[in-house]
């Protein structure tokens, strides 16, 4: 099991590193602050993109990939 990695049943545990992780992937660049986020669907209803701007100007997205069964299986930032 790697550092990143949660033991199974722990979820209290995993819940934490999700959040921790997630608050990693939203953080702006440095001297930016985020004023408004944008979203985007798949037609089934999933999410596709959160855009983040401060104004008008992009400052990052995320795109969400999901598996089969509906479950989240990545977010990457770009």
């Amino acid at each position: 099991m790697t550092s990143s990695e949660v033991a199974y049943g722990r979820y209290e545990d995993a819940y934490r590193a999700i959040h921790s992780a997630l608050n990693d992937l939203m953080a702006p660049p440095p001297g930016k602050r985020i004023t408004r986020i944008a979203f985007s669907w798949h037609v089934e209803g999933t999410l596709k993109t959160l855009q983040a701007y401060q104004e008008t100007e992009a400052l990052f997205s995320l795109a969400f990939t999901w598996n089969v069964d509906g479950t989240l299986r990545e977010v990457n930032r770009t």
